[in-house]
C-alpha cells in the first residue's frame, strides 16, 4: 500500500547500486526486534505468525536477529550450527573478541533460523558505546534507563553483526535489514552512520510518544498537529528513547507503519511521512470442515466452565447454560488497551440487563501480564472442592 513518498535506495550512501532485478538467491534478510523468541507484546506474534511465509519466500536467505534470554530459549529454541559459511564465520569472529552470539531454529511454524545476542554478556562494553553513541549521533542516555540501556547493547550487537557479515562475504552482499521498533532502532542509526551495504528498513507499531501521551488522559488525535514533541518527551522522561526513535525513522531507507492512524500519528510525532503501510495480519489456521471448529470451540467452552464453577464456588448461583464470555486481552496499559472502554460498556450492559429481568450472567475475563504475588488461596480451595466432586 505505497503512500506518496517514494525513496529510492541507489540513492542513499553506503549502498552500490543494485541492479533492477537480482536474484533473491543472492539476497540476504534479517528481521531484527527486541521480541524474537521473546514475549513482551503483540510484535511477538506479528513475527511469530508470518514466519512461515517469509521462510517459505526467502528460504535459507531469512534470519531473524533478537537478544538471548535464556529461560525462553530452553523451551522455544533449538541451537544449532549455521549452514551459511559468510554467517558462521561472523559469528566465530564475535565470540572470539568477548561476545557472547547463539544460532538456532526458533520452534515454531516455519522453524526459521534465529540469531540470538547476549546482551548482558556484553553490558562490560555499555560506557564505552554510549560514549560513542554520544559523539557520533548526539543522543545521550541516562544510566538509570534499565530498558534504553538494553537497546544501546542491543544495537551496537546488531550494527556489528551486520557490519562482520557484510565484510565476510566473498561478493559483494544484497543485504535487507528489517527493524521494528525503538528498541531495535538504534542498530538501524549505526548502519546508517557507518555506511554498511545494507537496505534498511523500519517499521514502527505504534510510536513511543503516543504511547505516553494516550495514557496521560490528552486528547491525542484532535491536536496531533499542535503537540511540542521535544516538550513532551522531555516532560515524561522518555527524551532519549523517543530520540533514537526518531533517528531510527529519519535514517531508514523505507519507513512503514502498519495502520493509516498510525501513518498520520508517525508523520506528526516523528516527524517523516511512512512510505508504506504495511497492515499486520495473523496466519489463523483454516479448519477443514465446520463441525472441526465447532467440536473445538465446545471442548474450549466446557473447560472455561470447569474454571467457572471452581473459581466461584460457593456463590455460583447463575446459569451457566444461560452465561456470555467476554474477554479482553493485551499489555496491562488501562486506556491504551481499551480496558477503560470495556468496563464502561460492562456497566452500561449490566444496567441494562438487570433493568430487562434479563437471566444471562456475563464473566469477562481480563488477561493481562502484571506482577503478583500468589495464587488465590479460596479460588484454588474452589477449584479443588469441584475436582473432588466430580
Amino acid at each position: 500500500m505505497p503512500l506518496s513518498r517514494s525513496l529510492s535506495v541507489t540513492s542513499l550512501s553506503g549502498l552500490e547500486d543494485w541492479d533492477e532485478e537480482f536474484d533473491r538467491e543472492d539476497a540476504i534478510l534479517f528481521e531484527i526486534a527486541w521480541e524474537v523468541s521473546n514475549k513482551v507484546g503483540g510484535i511477538y506474534t506479528v513475527i511469530q505468525t508470518k514466519a512461515r511465509l517469509t521462510c517459505e519466500e526467502w528460504g535459507e536467505n531469512y534470519f531473524l536477529v533478537g537478544p538471548y534470554m535464556e529461560s525462553n530459549v530452553r523451551t522455544q529454541v533449538e541451537l544449532i550450527e549455521p549452514c551459511n559459511p559468510a554467517l558462521r564465520r561472523t559469528i566465530d569472529k564475535m565470540n572470539s573478541s568477548g561476545c557472547k552470539v547463539y544460532f538456532g531454529r526458533w520452534l515454531i511454524e516455519g522453524s526459521p533460523y534465529v540469531i540470538l545476542l547476549d546482551v548482558g554478556f556484553t553490558a562490560w562494553s555499555l560506557d564505552r558505546w554510549k560514549s560513542e553513541l554520544w559523539e557520533k549521533c548526539g543522543i545521550g542516555v541516562p544510566w538509570f534507563d534499565r530498558e534504553a540501556n538494553d537497546a544501546v547493547l542491543f544495537g551496537f550487537l546488531t550494527a556489528w553483526l551486520l557490519g562482520e557479515y557484510a565484510a565476510q562475504c566473498d561478493d559483494p552482499p544484497h543485504i535487507v535489514a528489517h527493524f521494528h521498533e525503538w528498541l531495535a532502532g538504534l542498530g538501524l542509526v549505526l548502519c546508517r552512520q557507518r555506511q554498511l551495504p545494507i537496505a534498511t528498513i523500519f517499521t514502527t507499531h505504534a510510536t513511543l510518544l503516543g504511547r505516553y501521551l494516550c495514557a496521560g488522559s490528552v486528547d491525542f488525535y484532535n491536536n496531533l498537529a499542535e503537540f511540542n514533541v521535544d516538550k513532551e518527551a522531555g516532560d515524561r522522561q522518555i527524551y532519549h528513547r523517543y530520540c533514537l526513535e526518531r533517528a531510527a525513522a529519519r535514517c531508514t531507507h523505507v519507513f512503514t507503519t502498519v495502520s493509516q492512524i498510525t501513518a498520520i500519528e508517525a508523520e506528526h510525532l516523528l516527524k517523516r511521512k511512512p512510505d508504506f503501510v504495511t497492515p499486520n495480519g495473523l496466519n489463523v489456521k483454516k479448519f477443514s470442515a465446520m463441525h472441526e471448529f465447532q467440536n473445538l470451540h465446545a471442548q474450549s467452552k466446557a473447560r472455561i466452565q470447569e474454571f467457572v464453577r471452581g473459581h466461584f464456588y460457593g456463590h455460583l448461583d447463575f446459569n451457566l447454560d444461560k452465561t456470555v464470555f467476554l474477554f479482553i486481552a493485551g499489555r496491562y496499559e488501562f486506556s491504551n488497551k481499551g480496558a477503560d472502554i470495556f468496563l464502561e460498556a460492562l456497566a452500561r450492559l449490566n444496567y441494562l440487563l438487570r433493568v430487562n429481568h434479563s437471566e444471562v450472567t456475563v464473566i469477562a475475563f481480563f488477561i493481562m501480564p502484571a506482577r503478583t504475588n500468589n495464587f488465590n488461596v479460596e479460588t484454588l480451595k474452589g477449584q479443588a472442592v469441584r475436582k473432588q466432586l466430580w
